[in-house]
C-alpha cells in the first residue's frame, strides 16, 4: 500500500489520546460530509476494537479502545480478581456488550411463541441489570443469529431482532444498538434494513472478503453506520484443502498481513459508513486448529497478528515484536508419508529484536470435531515431537507408526511474551 493511503487511513482512525474511552454511552451523528461518526464525551470516536475479554493490557498498549463480547455473562468474567467491567475501566476501554440471540441450529424455534417470549424477557432483564454500567458503550444484539450459512431470507429472524431492539431501547434509551450478521450478503443487509429500523449499527463478520465488506453493505442499500465486527485470516472454509479435506492454515506472516491490510482498507472502501472494526480473536480458541483464529497462544504469548493491528492503529511497531518465521515448508505438506518415515522440514526464523528464540515442536491428530459458526470444538491432544538437525535451516522427524491425518505444529517463542506459530497437515498411510 502506498504511504499516502496509509497516512490517510490512520488519520481517519483518529489516533489521538483524547479519543480513548472515558466512560458512558456512545452516540452517533452525521458529519458535514454526510457520513457517520460515533461520538463519546463530545469527541469523534472510531472503534479500534477486538473480540474477547483477555489481555486487555496488551490491547490498550496496542492502541485499541474497545472490546466486543458475545454474551452478557462475559461482563462478570474475572481475571486477577476483577470482572471485565472493572478491567475495561482500568485499561480505558469501552465495551460493546453482547446480548446473545438464540440460533435455530441450536434448537431454538422462532415460530414458538413461548421460546420467543422467554428470550425477550431475558434480554429485558439483562438490560435492566446492566444499563447503569459506565464501561458499556454500545449494546451488541445478537451474533449471526440468522445462521452463518443461511441465505438471509428468513424474515422471522429480522422481525424478532426488531422486537428485541425495541425492548433494549425501552429499557435503555441512552445507548446505540448494533446487530451482527455473517457476511455482507445483500439479502441479509436488506433483511436488517427493511425489518429493523431500531438497529443503529450493522455489524458484519467477514474474513477473506473483509476489506470489501463496507462497500458491500453500501451497495446493498445500507445507509446507517457499519462496523466490521470480526476480521482476521482467511476462514477455514475459504482456503485450499488437502486431498483428505484438511484445510491448509495460512502462515503467521500471511495472517499478520491480512489483519493489517483489512484494517487499512475497510475504512477507505467504506468511508462515510464505517465507524469501527474488531479484530478476531483477542485470545485463543480451538476452531479447526488451536492456532487458526487466536491472536495469542494458549500459553499467553501474543502472535504477529497483534503486532499488525498495533502498527495499523498507532502507525508504529510495538517495542518488542514477535519472532518472524521467514520460511516453513516440507515435502509432506498436504501429502502422504509412510509410517515411521523420516520427514524433513525447512525452517528460517528471525527475531526483529535480535532475541534468542525457542523452538517448540508438537504433533497432533487432525481435528475430527469440526463445528459451524465458531461453536465449541474439542481440541486434539498435541504431543511434544523430537526433532533432529538435518543441515542448514533443516530439521527432520519420524512420522508416527499409526496411520491417519496429522498436523505438525511449530511454536517459536522469544521468552518475552511474543511468539509465532505454524502448522503443516500431512497423512500417514
Amino acid at each position: 500500500m502506498k504511504l499516502p493511503l496509509i497516512l490517510a487511513a490512520l488519520t481517519f482512525l483518529d489516533l489521538s489520546a483524547t479519543a480513548l474511552a472515558q466512560g458512558g454511552p456512545i452516540t452517533m451523528q452525521r458529519k458535514s460530509s454526510g457520513g457517520w461518526e460515533l461520538v463519546r464525551d463530545g469527541k469523534p470516536f472510531f472503534l479500534r476494537g477486538a473480540g474477547g475479554h483477555e489481555h486487555l493490557d496488551v490491547l490498550q498498549a496496542s492502541g485499541g479502545n474497545a472490546i466486543r463480547t458475545w454474551g452478557i455473562d462475559a461482563l462478570t468474567a474475572t481475571h486477577d480478581g476483577l470482572p471485565l467491567t472493572e478491567r475495561a475501566k482500568k485499561h480505558n476501554l469501552t465495551i460493546v456488550a453482547g446480548l446473545w440471540v438464540a440460533h435455530e441450529r441450536h434448537g431454538f424455534n422462532y415460530s414458538d411463541p413461548a421460546q420467543v417470549q422467554k428470550q425477550r424477557e431475558q434480554i429485558r432483564a439483562s438490560i435492566a441489570k446492566w444499563k447503569h454500567e459506565s464501561s458499556i458503550g454500545i449494546w451488541g444484539l445478537g451474533n449471526e443469529m440468522e445462521g452463518p450459512t443461511a441465505n438471509g431470507q428468513d424474515s422471522r429472524i429480522w422481525k424478532e431482532i426488531e422486537a428485541l431492539a425495541k425492548i433494549v431501547k425501552e429499557e435503555d434509551p441512552t445507548r446505540l444498538v448494533m446487530t451482527v450478521v455473517a457476511g455482507a450478503a445483500p439479502a441479509k443487509v436488506k433483511g436488517v434494513k427493511d425489518h429493523c429500523p431500531s438497529i443503529d449499527i450493522l455489524g458484519v463478520n467477514a474474513y477473506a472478503s473483509a476489506s470489501g465488506a463496507g462497500k458491500q453493505v453500501k451497495d446493498a442499500g445500507w445507509d446507517k453506520p457499519f462496523a466490521l465486527t470480526e476480521f482476521g485470516p482467511s476462514g477455514h472454509w475459504e482456503v485450499p484443502h488437502t486431498p483428505w479435506n484438511a484445510p491448509i492454515e495460512p502462515s503467521s506472516r500471511e495472517k499478520a498481513a491480512k489483519y493489517f491490510a483489512t484494517q487499512q482498507l475497510v475504512a477507505e472502501e467504506s468511508a462515510g459508513l464505517c465507524v469501527g472494526t474488531f479484530a478476531f480473536l483477542w485470545g485463543q480458541k480451538q476452531e479447526t486448529t488451536s492456532t487458526w483464529y487466536g491472536m495469542f497462544l494458549k500459553s499467553g504469548e501474543k502472535l504477529p497478528a497483534v503486532d499488525a493491528v498495533s502498527r495499523a492503529w498507532t502507525g508504529e511497531w510495538p517495542a518488542n515484536r514477535c519472532p518472524r518465521i521467514e520460511a516453513f515448508s516440507a515435502p509432506a505438506l498436504a501429502s502422504s508419508v509412510a509410517p515411521g518415515q523420516a520427514v524433513e522440514v525447512k525452517l528460517d526464523v528471525a527475531d526483529p529484536n535480535g532475541d534468542e528464540v525457542n523452538l517448540d515442536w508438537r504433533i497432533a491428530p487432525e481435528s475430527t470435531d469440526r463445528k459451524e459458526g465458531g461453536d465449541h470444538e474439542r481440541a486434539p491432544e498435541e504431543k511434544p515431537l523430537a526433532m533432529e538437525a538435518a543441515g542448514e535451516k533443516a530439521w527432520k522427524f519420524t512420522a508416527p507408526q499409526e496411520k491417519g491425518a496429522y498436523r505438525l505444529f511449530l511454536y517459536v517463542r522469544d521468552g518475552k511474551d511474543a511468539a509465532s506459530a505454524e502448522n503443516i497437515p500431512f497423512l500417514v498411510k
